[in-house]
C-alpha cells in the first residue's frame, strides 16, 4: 500500500523517521513511511542480519512469555512498546493463560495512537503514556494501578528501550528504580543490542541515528554492560546471553547465536 493510500492521521510528521515504524518496517510491516524506510535501509546496509534479529528478538519474548507463565507470573509491563503488530505480549501471554494482564507503555505518539485503537475494548489490557526516565510517574500512573495488581509479581519487559539511552540519562538508575517498586517474585526481562561481535558496526549505526533523529549521544554498549541492568536480581539461567542461545525451543538449531547480536536475559527479584 502506498504512503497516500494510508493516510496518515491529521498531525502525524510522516517525513520524519520514527523509531517504532523503523521497527515496524524491520518486521515486514505496512506501518511505516517514505522516511522510515530510508532510515532502516541505511541501517540495513550497515548491518543486514538487522532483519533477522527483530524476528529473533520476537522468537526470544515468546519462550519468555512462556516461561514467565509457567511460574505463575500473569501480568506485564512492557515499556517502551513498539506499533502493535503479530505475535503482541498480550496476544501471547493471554494464548498461555486467558487471564493475562498486560500493560503498554510509551512515548511515542504513533505507538500510543496504534495501541489505543487495537485494545479500546480489552480490560485485561491498557496503554499509558510513560517512560523508565520517570519511573514514579510510571507506576503511579492510573492506567497501571487499573488493570496490574501491584502486590502481586509482575513481569517487566524492555523490548529495544534501554538501548536508546545514554548513560548521561543515568537509565541503569531509573531501572533499579522500578525494580525497589517491583513486588517479589516479579522478573526484569531485557533485550538490548550489543556490539561485541560487531564492534565495525557501532559507529555507522549510532552515526545513522545521529543523523535521522538528532542524536548526539551513543548509547551502544556491550554484553558487560548490559549486565548491569541487572542488578538486584537472580539471573535465571543461562544468564544474559545472545537472544538465540536462551532456552531455546531446539538447542540444535542454534547455530552461531552471535549472528543475532542482541543480548536477553532474564532476572528475578528475590523476597527481601
Amino acid at each position: 500500500m502506498s504512503d497516500e493510500a494510508r493516510a496518515p492521521q491529521a498531525g502525524l510528521d510522516t517525513s520524519t523517521p520514527n523509531d517504532a515504524r523503523i521497527a515496524n518496517y524491520f518486521l515486514g510491516g505496512k506501518d511505516n513511511f517514505a522516511a522510515d524506510r530510508e532510515a532502516a535501509e541505511q541501517i540495513l546496509a550497515v548491518a543486514p542480519e538487522v532483519r533477522t534479529m527483530a524476528r529473533e528478538s520476537q522468537a526470544f519474548q515468546g519462550r519468555v512469555l512462556r516461561y514467565l507463565v509457567e511460574q505463575g507470573v500473569t501480568q506485564f509491563l512492557n515499556v517502551g512498546a513498539g506499533i502493535p503488530g503479530q505475535q503482541n505480549t498480550h496476544e501471547v501471554a493471554q494464548s498461555l493463560t486467558p487471564d493475562a494482564r498486560v500493560v503498554y507503555v510509551s512515548r511515542d505518539p504513533v505507538v500510543l495512537s496504534h495501541s489505543r485503537a487495537l485494545l479500546a475494548t480489552d480490560s485485561r489490557t491498557g496503554v499509558v503514556e510513560g517512560d523508565i526516565l520517570h519511573p514514579a510517574e510510571l507506576v503511579a500512573h492510573p492506567g497501571v494501578r487499573r488493570v496490574l495488581d501491584t502486590e502481586r509479581p509482575v513481569g517487566v519487559i524492555f523490548v529495544s528501550a534501554l538501548q536508546f539511552i545514554p548513560d548521561e540519562d543515568d537509565p541503569f538508575k531509573r531501572v533499579a528504580e522500578l525494580r525497589d517498586w517491583m513486588p517479589a517474585g516479579s522478573h526484569l526481562v531485557v533485550i538490548h543490542a550489543v556490539f561485541d561481535a560487531r564492534p565495525e558496526a557501532a559507529q555507522p549505526i549510532v552515526g545513522v541515528y545521529q543523523r535521522v533523529f538528532n542524536r548526539m549521544m551513543d548509547a551502544s554498549r556491550t554484553i558487560d554492560q548490559v549486565q548491569g541492568f541487572f542488578d538486584g536480581f537472580e539471573m535465571v539461567d543461562p544468564g544474559l546471553v545472545y537472544i538465540r542461545g536462551w532456552r531455546p525451543d531446539n538447542p540444535l538449531n542454534v547455530h552461531r547465536p552471535e549472528k543475532a547480536w542482541l543480548a536477553g536475559g532474564v532476572g528475578r527479584k528475590a523476597a527481601s
